[in-house]
């Protein structure tokens, strides 16, 4: 994409409603860079003008196949157009390129159903709510169980601060999806991701009284949201309840910023953070991911809870942070 071709999509990209930060044009370059995957931006265009745009990214990889994504690494994607016209014809030029490219299949991350005829997996929901005006009344809409864990938490003289240091931050996280059996993207990704997306992406870090930082998350800022995606903490956290504080702490923050709507991403049905999030009073909305099976005769099932990658996931968490972290972007680099 040139220049030129950037500022006009990501103009598009702002103004359309059913657009997201993860079709921002900057996605390319980062996922270009730091993976090294093939991108292919689809944009429709009417009298000279974009009516609609389409992110797609093409993962592969021995144990997970070979797929077309919108979009790759982010939990939303497909198409974002002014009208039906130009959504069909973004959704059909996206099947023919899967068919070209002779992938496994096509995976199409739509927050809303849209292509009737391609096959849709429910097992992903997301979690939004709005923001509420003053910082008292957000405190209050937290039902009453997990309201008292952020009290208590606040009682723990944590501290919180924006931050940029991405080492400081990659420590943290790096831990954090070890303990879980994931294993974490590589530390160029991140800085990647603040380069690119500068005062849209934040880091907020969570101190002890010592000054020692034992949870910290990477938020995404998109129009009135705020998207807190990559976040996790130390084996201290737990016992400090630093999470519970830190996600107070980035509501608080954005709610004094006059950010209107907290976007606590995708969680897996049945999982942890399925649990965690409704815990805060967030009810989930399913995402209606969509496939065009090209050479897949099934849908795919590449999440960690299936029984397939059960002893993989067990295993990886007995590893040391050092070994987890060589061995860790070279698999996740290939997850999409």
């Amino acid at each position: 994409m040139e220049e030129n071709d950037i500022v006009a999509w990501d103009l598009f990209v702002e103004g359309c409603s059913g657009a997201t930060f993860f079709h921002r044009a900057g996605w390319k370059e980062v996922i270009e860079k730091s993976f090294g995957h093939n991108m292919f931006y689809l944009m429709a265009e009417r009298n000279s003008k974009i009516v609609g745009v389409l992110p797609l990214g093409r993962i592969k990889s021995v144990f997970f196949g070979n797929a077309l994504i919108s979009t790759p690494f982010c939990v939303y994607g497909g198409v974002a157009a002014t009208d039906e016209v130009a959504k069909m014809a973004l959704e059909q030029a996206a099947a023919n390129l899967a068919d070209d490219l002779a992938v496994d299949y096509l995976e199409v991350r739509n927050t809303l159903p849209s292509n009737s005829s391609w096959p849709v997996k429910d097992m992903y929901v997301s979690f939004c709510k709005p923001i509420a005006e003053s910082v008292d009344e957000n405190m209050l809409a937290i039902p009453r169980k997990q309201r008292a864990m952020v009290r208590k938490a606040i009682k723990q003289e944590l501290a919180s601060e924006s931050s940029e240091d991405i080492d400081e931050f990659h420590r943290i996280y790096s831990e954090s999806v070890r303990n879980l059996g994931t294993p974490v993207f590589d530390k160029r990704y991140f800085k990647a991701l603040k380069s690119v997306f500068q005062n849209a992406c934040d880091i907020l870090t969570v101190r002890r009284a010592d000054g020692k930082a034992v949870a910290a998350v990477m938020s995404f800022y998109f129009r009135d949201q705020v998207l807190p995606y990559y976040g996790g903490g130390t084996s201290l956290a737990r016992e400090l309840s630093a999470n519970d504080f830190m996600y107070w702490e980035l509501m608080k923050r954005s709610c004094e910023a006059g950010i209107r709507v907290f976007d606590y991403g995708r969680s897996k049905l049945g999982s942890g953070s399925y649990s965690f999030k409704k815990n805060w009073g967030f009810e989930p909305k399913s995402l209606n991911y969509q496939y065009h099976l090209v050479k897949a005769k099934n849908i795919p099932n590449v999440s960690p809870i299936n029984p397939k990658y059960r002893l993989m996931v067990n295993a990886w968490r007995r590893l040391t942070i050092g070994m987890a972290n060589v061995l860790g972007p070279m698999i996740s680099s290939k997850l999409g």
